[in-house]
């Protein structure tokens, strides 16, 4: 990677539309080399921001998926002491059993360390971990390097990584995580803002089309007592099913009669609650 694509601004991408505070932490973030968490309802982007980042300043993504169980290591890295076993037990691998080193195989964040190019580093649901897991990750992430005790070893990133972290607010963060990054919540997009974004998908997409998709889809979101609402996700897929359906009218939406609800609700009992709803819609 050059160092003039390592100094370029993000302004968005071809699949992302940026709105003008979002894309100034992203920036300062990049420029303060400090972890950006970013805090939002399913479907508002936080994940795809990353995917815009790595396609727009041409760096490779590297994703670490955060679970309920997992524990700091496994991100760092993984000592197969199975497949050593195995070696030395029937002799017929090419690696030396005796090197400890040759069974060491980096996880995420060792990756995104040992790797000789500037990559973004993808946290997404860090909510899901434990504090002690969120705290000790951090102190790696300061210090760009951890140990691998079982060689006696320290790892030291090669380039420090664009660090993108994500949040669905399920679980409350620890007050020295969050004093060790930069924040944005990123909102549900407003009506105008997913027009945008819904034109990015879908160049030429009829102007009543779009209208009365996304009319119908925001009264959708304001029904009550739905517990998953969908998001642009859902938006994109479902205005995909309208365009296949060659039986499909506009006129139909602005009765109120809406196909393809488990596009949009994909849990039983918001999809029944949508179905009793719909009836009553005028768009």
């Amino acid at each position: 990677m050059t160092q003039e694509s390592s100094n370029r601004m993000f302004s968005g991408a071809s699949q992302y539309v940026l709105d003008e505070e979002l894309a100034k932490i992203v920036n300062i973030s990049m420029a303060l080399e400090m972890p950006l968490l970013l805090k939002g309802e399913p479907g508002t982007g936080k994940t795809m921001l990353a995917h815009a980042i790595a396609e727009a300043l041409h760096m490779r993504l590297i994703v670490l998926n955060v679970k309920s169980s997992m524990k700091l290591i496994e991100a760092l890295y993984q000592y197969d002491t199975l497949t050593r076993l195995n070696d030395s037990r029937f002799g017929d691998s090419s690696r030396d059993v005796s090197n400890i080193e040759e069974y060491i195989k980096m996880g995420k964040i060792g990756q995104s360390f040992v790797t000789d190019e500037k990559v973004v580093l993808l946290i997404d649901e860090i909510d899901k971990a434990d504090t002690d897991f969120q705290d000790d990750m951090l102190d790696v992430l300061d210090q760009m390097e951890f140990d691998i005790i079982e060689i006696d070893k320290t790892i030291q990133a090669k380039n420090r990584p664009v660090i993108i972290i994500t949040s669905n607010a399920k679980k409350s963060l620890s007050d020295p995580f969050l004093g060790r990054c930069n924040f944005h919540h990123i909102a549900f997009p407003e009506p105008e803002m997913m027009n945008e974004i819904v034109k990015v998908h879908f160049p030429d997409i009829d102007r009543e089309l779009l209208e009365h998709s996304l009319r119908a889809f925001y009264k959708m979101r304001d029904m009550r007592n739905i517990e998953k609402k969908p998001a642009t996700r859902e938006l994109i897929n479902w205005i995909r099913a309208l365009k296949a359906d060659p039986d499909f009218r506009i006129k139909d939406l602005v009765k109120g009669n809406i196909p393809y609800l488990g596009v949009l609700f994909k849990k039983s009992p918001d999809y029944a609650a949508a179905l009793n709803s719909v009836s009553r819609m005028r768009i």
